[in-house]
C-alpha cells in the first residue's frame, strides 16, 4: 500500500465525512498496484473480460459521437436503449416490463451505489451472503446501516442456504442482497433458493436487491433463476446487470437498475445528483449489443468454460487448496486451510512466485483464509501461473 493510500484512509482530519471511514482500503487496487512495481508478474486478479467489445458494439459507440451524439440524454436513460432493454428483459422472463420500471445507470456500480444508499439508514438491517463483492458492506455501513452476513463455505460450492437467510429475518430487517452468478465465487443459487428467498421477503415487506451483472455468464447449459422469474411483483425488489462483463463493455460504463416504477422514480430524482446521466454514445453502443447478433457471447462461454474446467484441474492438483466446480461468473474461491491467513499467502505468492491473487478477507470476514483467481485471462496465462504456484505450495508448512 502506498503511503498516500495510507494518509488517505488512516487519517483522522476533521474536514473528512467520518462515513469514510467505513470503507475499507480495497483488497483488489491493494494486490494490483503492489504487482506494478514488479516485472514478469501473472495477473490472476483482473475481474474484467480480457477480449475486446464486439465490432459492431463499437462501432455503434463511434457512430453516434460522429454524428453528433455527445450530449446528455433523457435523466432515465436514452429512450432507444430503455426500450431496447425493456423488449430484451420482457422477452427472456416473460413478464411485462415497460422503460418506466428502468434506470441507466453508468456501470453497474452506480445502480448498486443508489439502490444501498437511497434505503440504508441508522438501525436498518441488511442481509448479505459472505463472501460477497466488496461494495456492498461499506455502502450500507455508510449510511448507519447494520450488514448481518450469512457465511457460505468452499466444501458446499458457496451456496446459500434460504432457510439460513430467511431465519436471519427479523423486525430490523430492511433487505437481502443477492449476487448470483456470485463475485468472488461463481456460485449460481438454484430457483427454489431464489424463489423461496423471494417469496419469503414479499411476505414480510423486506427489499431483495440482486446484482446480476454475471447473469450471462452461466455454464453447462444451465437455467439461469433471475430475481425477476422468481418474484409475482416488482414492488419489493430492485435488479441491476450492466453490459461490462456480457459484451466485454467494462470501460464503457453503462449500467442499469429494474425496480417499480414507483422506485425508479424516487431514484431517477437521486441518479441526477449523482452522475446526472450515463455516457451517451456508450448508450447507443448498448442499443447495437441488445439488437445484434449473439455469437460474441456464445464463443466468450465456450472459452470461458475451457479456462474454468482447466482451472479447478490445477487447484485439485494444487497442496493445500480446496476447491470445486463454479457454474457461472469466472472466479474459483478456494480454500486454505483452517486458520491460515489468505491475506499473507496472497502477498507472499506474489513477491516469491509473480502471481497475482486476491486474498479473501477482500470479500467478507468469514473467508480470511480463501483466495479469489479469476480466470478472464488466457489458458496459457492460467498454466504459466500454476507451474509457478504449484511447486511453491508444495514447499509451505501449513
Amino acid at each position: 500500500m502506498s503511503k498516500a493510500d495510507l494518509d488517505f484512509y488512516e487519517s483522522e482530519d476533521p474536514i473528512w465525512n467520518p462515513a469514510l471511514l467505513t470503507i475499507p482500503v480495497p483488497g483488489i487496487r491493494r494486490m494490483v498496484n503492489l504487482a506494478a512495481d514488479l516485472e514478469d508478474v501473472i495477473h490472476l486478479s483482473i475481474g474484467q473480460p480480457d477480449m475486446s467489445a464486439p465490432k459492431h458494439v463499437v462501432d455503434a459507440a463511434v457512430e453516434a459521437l460522429q454524428a453528433g451524439q455527445t450530449g446528455y440524454t433523457m435523466d432515465a436513460g436514452l429512450p432507444e436503449l430503455l426500450d431496447a432493454l425493456a423488449e430484451y428483459y420482457s422477452q427472456r422472463y416473460q413478464r411485462p416490463l415497460s422503460p418506466e420500471n428502468i434506470l441507466i445507470t453508468t456501470g453497474a456500480t452506480e445502480a448498486i451505489y443508489l439502490a444501498l444508499t437511497a434505503t440504508s439508514a441508522p438501525g436498518r438491517e441488511f442481509i448479505v451472503p459472505d463472501p460477497s463483492f466488496m461494495l456492498y458492506a461499506p455502502l450500507i455501513r455508510m449510511n448507519g446501516g447494520i450488514v448481518k452476513s450469512i457465511p457460505t463455505r468452499a466444501e458446499n460450492n458457496h451456496q446459500l442456504d434460504p432457510q439460513e437467510v430467511i431465519d436471519a429475518i427479523d423486525m430490523n430487517t430492511y433487505a437481502i442482497v443477492l449476487n448470483s452468478p456470485s463475485n468472488p465465487t461463481g456460485t449460481i443459487y438454484p430457483r427454489e433458493t431464489v424463489e423461496a428467498i423471494v417469496k419469503e421477503a414479499a411476505y414480510r415487506g423486506v427489499y431483495v436487491i440482486s446484482d446480476e451483472v454475471y447473469d450471462h455468464l452461466v455454464y453447462d447449459g444451465r437455467e439461469y433463476p433471475s430475481v425477476l422469474s422468481c418474484c409475482s411483483d416488482l414492488d419489493h425488489v430492485m435488479v441491476v446487470s450492466s453490459f461490462s462483463k456480457t459484451f466485454s463493455m467494462a470501460g464503457m460504463r453503462i449500467g442499469w437498475m429494474i425496480a417499480s416504477q414507483g422506485a425508479i422514480r424516487k431514484l431517477r430524482r437521486y441518479h441526477m445528483f449523482t452522475t446526472t446521466v450515463a455516457n451517451t454514445p456508450c448508450q447507443w453502443a448498448g442499443v447495437a449489443a441488445l439488437k445484434g447478433p449473439r455469437d460474441f457471447v456464445d464463443g466468450m462461454l465456450v472459452e470461458y468454460t475451457r479456462r474454468r474446467d482447466r482451472l479447478v484441474e490445477l487447484v485439485n492438483e494444487t497442496p493445500h487448496l480446496t476447491g470445486y466446480t463454479p457454474e457461472g461468473a469466472f472466479y474459483l474461491f478456494p480454500s486454505l486451510p483452517e486458520g491460515i491467513d489468505g491475506d499473507n499467502v496472497a502477498l507472499r505468492m506474489l513477491k516469491e512466485t509473480r502471481v497475482c491473487t486476491i486474498a479473501g478477507n477482500t470479500f467478507g470476514d468469514s473467508c480470511s483464509n480463501a483466495l479469489r483467481i479469476s480466470y478472464s485471462t488466457s489458458l496459457d496465462n492460467i498454466e504459466r501461473a500454476f507451474e509457478r504456484i504449484i511447486p511453491w505450495m508444495k514447499k509451505q508448512d501449513f
